[in-house]
């Protein structure tokens, strides 16, 4: 550490980097916008945000009876750097949300409130709000409060531009209603795929690593978009399954397990949600993969297994559902919008392996 001269005036937190005014304001210019995520129809949150010491949920004015809490935090990963890049900050926070309360889905609960850690070098006035923006695009789009948060300014901990995000989600479930329901799945049902928005937020390095090698730069046209600028396209923000799904859980459910297709892909997130014996065999030539993942695919020369590992590849989250409630499961989301096929099926196991892989990959066009 290099010495400083002996200053003759008082040290100030300011002088050091940290504005405390400006913190206590950055809060209190979000505080309405939070607080209208209480007051779109969130009963059991608190509207006292940024006052107190913790913030205050009241399962009973939600509704529920005997519940079980259920927990998520996630963050962003390198899909920041692209924000931080093109200056475009107002999606990544929806990407924040969705990681959060689509895995909280997959237990069968019902998403309540939200908690958001923002941390940067130095608070800046309009980037800051821009962010936030859009955590609370998120928290409306899941139908959850935002009830708390923190904002740390560190100065020589994050350098220029650069910033962290971390998302902190609670919801609930009665008792009775958990997912997966391991002892229901059996030989016969069949896998419903719900389609991605694109990349969601997974496998951003390699996408990085595929814009370096080929020399294109963020306000580049995309080649699988070529109407939309190379970063925005990226910047897609992950979809949220929240209000497309939560109507038809609950105790007469016909979903028997939910998996959010992220990190490690197909394989690992669907093995988690098979029992012992049964495996998930998927049928790759049942949906469209979207043209990024296509673009990818060649840029990189990358093999089919590699893209299963890393990309959810056009489908988003998978429902074990039995047959004979198939139609009525894609029925009702088509009545709402959401693209979804038919998979595959849950069959005998007939190795190690609880998840089989047949036949290829069709891109888009």
């Amino acid at each position: 550490m290099v010495a400083l001269k002996k200053r003759k005036d008082p040290l100030t937190y300011k002088h050091a980097g940290v504005d405390i005014d400006a913190g206590e304001d950055f809060v209190a210019s979000i505080a309405p916008a939070a607080i209208e995520t209480v007051a779109e129809g969130r009963p059991g949150a608190s509207k006292d945000f940024g006052r107190g010491y913790g913030a205050l949920f009241d399962l009973r004015a939600a509704g529920f009876v005997d519940p079980i809490l259920v927990s998520s935090t996630d963050g962003v990963g390198t899909k920041l750097r692209i924000a931080i890049e093109t200056g475009i900050l107002n999606s990544v926070g929806i990407d924040l949300v969705a990681m959060c309360v689509n895995d909280i889905l997959c237990r069968g609960a019902e998403p309540l409130f939200f908690l958001d850690y923002f941390a940067c070098g130095k608070i800046d006035k309009a980037k800051g709000p821009a962010i936030l923006e859009g955590i609370i695009a998120g928290c409306k789009q899941a139908g959850i409060a935002l009830i708390g948060g923190e904002t740390a300014e560190m100065p020589d901990f994050y350098a220029g531009n650069d910033f962290d995000l971390a998302g902190f989600a609670v919801g609930a479930v009665e008792r009775n209603n958990r997912l997966p329901r391991f002892d229901r799945i059996s030989k016969g049902d069949v896998l419903v795929g719900l389609a991605s928005s694109g990349l969601h937020s997974n496998g951003f390095s390699f996408v990085r690593r595929v814009v370096l090698e080929a020399d294109l730069h963020w306000s580049d046209p995309a080649p699988f978009a070529p109407d939309i600028e190379l970063g925005r396209a990226l910047l897609e923000p992950t979809r949220i399954y929240v209000k497309s799904i939560v109507p038809i859980l609950g105790s007469d459910s016909p979903i028997k397990a939910l998996a959010h297709i992220t990190g490690s892909a197909h394989a690992g997130k669907l093995g988690r949600i098979v029992p012992d014996g049964l495996m998930a065999h998927i049928d790759l030539h049942s949906w469209i993969v979207p043209r990024v993942f296509g673009w990818l695919r060649e840029e990189a020369r990358a093999e089919q297994n590699e893209l299963l590992r890393t990309f959810n590849c056009g489908i988003g989250m998978v429902a074990i559902v039995d047959k004979t409630h198939s139609e009525r499961v894609l029925a009702h989301f088509n009545s709402v919008d959401l693209k979804a096929f038919i998979i595959g099926s849950v069959e005998d196991r007939s190795d190690s392996s609880p998840v089989k892989f047949s036949g290829k990959l069709r891109f888009g066009a």
